[in-house]
């Protein structure tokens, strides 16, 4: 992934269940004053597999390394592990808002307190980690998102998806007028004034429009994940639709972008899974473990060069035929999760380690890089072992279901709770 939510207040009866009230990369908005519901584990599982196909994609062998089964699962971990997440950070934004009816009054201003301070703080947090590493952090990312969510967190889920498509149909568009029209000489210009820039390589126009994860076509992903959380997701008819609804953006998408472009605007020259040869071209994530990545507004904007590359579905290009693929994927991914949980809950107990981590996944997040600056062998681009993800992902799973045991958060998680309380003051 060169790749983040539950208080209470008016929603809908919800059965109870141990309270899982934890924030993280993909749920860093996520409230915590209110209690976890059978439904919303299978939210927890699919940020877990979030969290996992982000290590694929950092630790993993590359993909010109991979053959068979290996290749196939790095090939669907590229580009939609971090879209993911960004669809699951706008379910978890409503999680703090008010799921299923948005809080007005007192307790709506303080959730928009709740959410603005986790935006500075995942702004802040992310602009250091990036000192390091780049603009493969997405958390600074995620403070803007969550900024420009805040006037939307009271839409019902129809004008919500009605938005998220009409970003998807205009804003990769838009984005490519802009690059053109921001020569490299106004960028740098910008860039010289810009603290950000100064501090990190990771600047206000990195953020905006040309880094690897920029607002203005990531929006949708966090939009259309507040849609989803304005559903029932546990109403058979309603996974049902969103199934249907999921595999046709994901089948349309890429079959069109398939059909005007040709195969290799979608799998980047690979030639697709099967194919024993090629990468990524331009790359759709860090493969050079930490570090790799950095330098701003360069990695991102590569990938689409010409009106032609509007065509394309390649992870991290930003196209509208990408946007809707991805979060075609995103929705099979939350709903075949809750559908599992929901349907086979004999498997809730097998699966609560796994769960664990979804429960604290920023976390897992941070602490993924840092163990990779400890041990830089283990990182992505230096071996063809999938030992080293297999070691990761065992690691975090342990960790978790350890911590889970003892805590109802996670450490980070904590950290982030305790900072948001001044949010409840506000009047």
């Amino acid at each position: 992934m060169r790749q983040i939510q539950p208080p209470q207040g008016a929603s809908a009866p919800q059965k109870s269940s141990p309270p899982r009230p934890v924030t993280s990369p993909a749920s860093a908005g996520k409230g915590t004053d209110g209690p976890s519901t059978g439904r919303l584990v299978g939210v927890d599982l699919a940020r877990a597999l979030a969290v996992f196909g982000m290590y694929i994609v950092h630790i993993g062998p590359p993909l010109s390394a991979t053959d068979g089964v290996g290749r196939w699962v790095r090939f669907l971990a590229d580009g939609h592990s971090s879209v993911l997440f960004a669809t699951l950070a706008g379910f978890s934004l409503m999680l703090i808002a008010g799921r299923r009816e948005p809080r007005t009054g007192l307790a709506g201003r303080q959730a928009k307190a709740r959410i603005a301070i986790r935006a500075v703080i995942l702004l802040v947090l992310g602009s250091v980690l990036a000192m390091e590493y780049g603009d493969v952090i997405i958390l600074g990312f995620y403070g803007v998102y969550f900024l420009l969510a805040l006037p939307l967190l009271r839409l019902s889920a129809r004008t919500l998806a009605i938005t998220a498509a009409g970003l998807a149909l205009v804003t990769p568009q838009l984005a490519f007028v802009l690059k053109v029209w921001l020569s490299g000489s106004v960028l740098q210009t910008i860039g010289a004034y810009d603290p950000l820039e100064k501090l990190n390589d990771v600047g206000v126009v990195d953020l905006l429009l040309t880094g690897l994860y920029p607002t203005i076509t990531w929006m949708p992903f966090v939009i259309a994940g507040m849609a989803l959380a304005r559903l029932d997701l546990s109403a058979v008819s309603v996974q049902r639709r969103l199934a249907a609804l999921g595999a046709a953006l994901t089948v349309a998408a890429y079959g069109l972008s398939l059909l005007l472009a040709g195969k290799d605007a979608v799998f980047g020259g690979t030639g697709g899974p099967s194919s024993g040869s090629g990468s990524w071209s331009g790359g759709s994530g860090p493969s050079g473990g930490p570090g790799a990545g950095s330098g701003g507004s360069g990695s991102g904007e590569q990938l689409v060069s010409s009106a032609s590359d509007l065509l394309g579905a390649g992870p991290h290009t930003g196209t509208t035929f990408d946007i809707l693929g991805s979060v075609g994927v995103a929705i099979l991914v939350i709903v075949g999760a809750t559908i599992l949980m929901d349907r086979l809950a004999r498997l809730r107990r097998p699966a609560k380690p796994v769960i664990a981590v979804g429960t604290m996944s920023l976390t897992a997040y941070v602490g993924h890089f840092l163990a990779q600056s400890a041990w830089p062998a283990s990182g992505a681009g230096t071996t063809t072992s999938w030992v080293p993800v297999l070691l990761y992902i065992l690691g975090a799973i342990v960790f978790a279901a350890i911590w889970a045991r003892f805590f109802r958060r996670g450490p980070l998680e904590y950290l982030l709770n305790a900072a948001t309380k001044p949010a409840k003051y506000v009047r």
